[in-house]
């Protein structure tokens, strides 16, 4: 007796913004770099904010046989007030800009204290606070904040990282609430380490501050409560932003799309 064949699975529409502006935050490399290509191959115009020029050159270098434009846009998100003004007319706002560094508290700059909640939260709020006014006045909005493991669970040396991450979350989610009667979605992705040179550059710091040597430090603190045991690519973090773009997301909003390889089953 021969077995009945498999059920084809359905498969929903393939992810299309043509006609829809999206801009994307620290679009240079690593996530933003993937979420910039993605939502340019749905069709996207797609503005590429970064502070590093010849990363944004290269970038609209390779995006030229995508369906979408990719526009670069040099900006330091420090100046609040420019960020809040090139979000005005977005249709899609992906808030993925980081930066890291890693110490304890007592030895932690506060003046990069203050830099890093300045770029990883007071930023994406202004950029939300710009972009609102198109969404609501079209009745449709996505945007998404690409948060972290860290956004839901602390690590030891990164005070100022987490407590943006812990942040943005709380944005995120008051996005949501007050977004919801005007058709805008609001939602984190939260993946743990990812192949970015921003956490390539973590190894040094994280080897000194964990007293281990420096080719440990992979296995045993970044991947330590992974249970699947490998970075993550970044294009598997641009597919949930995109999934989140999708219309079959319309009804998720307040969430985080947890990317952790089984650290938070813990």
């Amino acid at each position: 007796m021969t077995s009945p064949s498999p059920r084809p699975t359905p498969q929903g529409p393939p992810l299309d913004l043509g006609g829809r502006t999206a801009l994307v935050t620290g679009a240079a490399g690593g996530i933003g770099r993937a979420c910039a290509l993605r939502l340019a191959a749905a069709g996207a115009k797609v503005r590429a904010v970064d502070r590093d020029a010849a990363g944004l050159a290269a970038l609209a270098e390779q995006s030229g046989p995508l369906a979408g434009v990719l526009e670069p846009h040099v900006l330091d998100l420090t100046d609040l007030d420019a960020a809040e003004q090139a979000a005005a007319g977005t249709d899609v706002l992906v808030n993925n800009a980081g930066i890291q560094l890693v110490r304890p508290i007592e030895e932690f700059p506060p003046e990069v204290f203050h830099t890093v909640l300045t770029v990883m939260l007071e930023a994406p709020f202004r950029l939300i606070r710009g972009a609102l006014p198109h969404m609501y006045g079209q009745g449709w909005g996505r945007i998404v904040n690409i948060s972290s493991v860290h956004g839901l669970r602390a690590s030891a040396y990164k005070s100022a990282y987490v407590a943006a991450k812990h942040g943005l979350e709380g944005l995120s989610k008051t996005a949501a609430l007050e977004g919801a009667p005007h058709g805008v979605t609001s939602n984190c992705v939260n993946p743990a380490y990812v192949r970015t040179p921003l956490v390539e550059k973590q190894l040094t710091d994280q080897a000194r501050a964990h007293g281990v040597p420096e080719e440990r430090v992979l296995a045993e603190v970044l991947l330590q409560d992974s249970a699947v045991k490998r970075l993550i690519e970044p294009e598997e973090v641009a597919e949930a932003v995109a999934y989140l773009c999708a219309p079959q997301a319309s009804f998720v909003t307040g969430t985080s799309l947890v990317l952790d390889g089984g650290w938070t089953a813990h």
